[in-house]
């Protein structure tokens, strides 16, 4: 959207005279945005906080986050971490803290063997999905260095990297290549169709987040709602979307030993049916019924001045 739809879109609403606007925020960078539709419509704003810091270094960002407070009413956050942000920024301002809701799944999986057929994966082998966005703070060469040890351990596993990269892709496929790795990663670069997300859920035993920095993950949901583990580094607000043996497991410890070692551990001592239980509790506990009854909640206390 550019700026001159912005203001279009502001004109309208000035026109309709709504109550409040509900405005996503998922970079600093859209800021401005949050700012245009309140200086045009007039009409009071909760912003819908994913990240407050950007995740890589930002020019201007203070002067961003400055903008975004000024001009938002209230805010809802998806984490304790983005909440502890903002509230370090500007601690009177109206907010609550939410989390990320899980999804249904938009598209039927397959059964594992005949994902891991589709993806020419053994149907033997331990395989492990990274998703997402590839940038530099999820941490994806950490996760080449753990596997060599975890092929040490299990030449079984397969990682399967699949998503866009925002950075070098020859880079990660030429550390793959000096790690030895070649014929143990799978990459799978660019936009991941929705009917193809499934097949991709359904072939893993678990989802790894290397991550070094995090407030939360959206990967995570996503894996949940296909009954999928996450293997998680302790970054953010991971380990409260993660519980350790319960839904995945936690790394606690920085570095890819460390890394390796969870991942190890993860299939030496997991008990899938405690798996089951606890991403089936974590589904329960963040679904969209939880999350929209947090939000209107939240949106009548600032639409009545009680926030």
């Amino acid at each position: 959207m550019n700026p001159l739809s912005w203001y279009s879109t502001a004109a309208a609403l000035k026109q309709r005279s709504p109550d409040l606007l509900l405005i996503a925020c998922w970079t600093p960078l859209l800021a401005p945005l949050c700012a245009v539709m309140k200086a045009v419509s007039g009409v009071r704003s909760v912003v819908l906080l994913h990240n407050f810091n950007a995740h890589e270094k930002l020019p201007g960002e203070r002067l961003l986050q400055r903008l975004l407070t000024g001009s938002a009413d209230a805010f809802i956050t998806l984490s304790g971490s983005v909440q502890r942000q903002l509230d370090a920024f500007v601690p009177r301002k109206p907010s609550v803290s939410l989390f990320h809701p899980v999804d249904e799944p938009s598209v039927s999986a397959p059964g594992r063997s005949a994902a891991r057929r589709a993806l020419g994966l053994d149907s033997t082998a331990r395989v492990l999905l990274f998703f997402g966005y590839v940038r530099p703070y999820k941490g994806l060469d950490l996760l080449l260095e753990a596997m060599v040890g975890v092929l040490r351990q299990d030449p079984s596993v397969r990682l399967v990297v699949a998503g866009e990269f925002i950075g070098s892709e020859a880079r990660c496929r030429a550390m793959a290549s000096r790690l030895a790795l070649t014929g143990s990663v799978d990459f799978r670069p660019g936009y991941v169709p929705a009917a193809e997300v499934g097949m991709l859920f359904a072939a893993a035993d678990a989802v790894v987040l290397p991550y070094r920095s995090a407030t939360q993950s959206g990967v995570v949901p996503l894996a949940f709602s296909h009954g999928v583990p996450v293997i998680a580094c302790a970054a953010g607000e991971l380990s409260v979307q993660v519980r350790h043996r319960r839904s995945g497991w936690i790394v606690d410890r920085p570095g890819a030993g460390a890394l390796a070692d969870g991942i190890i551990d993860f299939f030496r001592s997991s008990d899938a049916a405690l798996l089951r239980e606890g991403i089936e509790e974590a589904c329960a506990s963040m679904s969209w019924d939880a999350f929209a009854r947090g939000t209107t909640g939240f949106l009548r206390q600032v639409s009545e001045g009680k926030a």
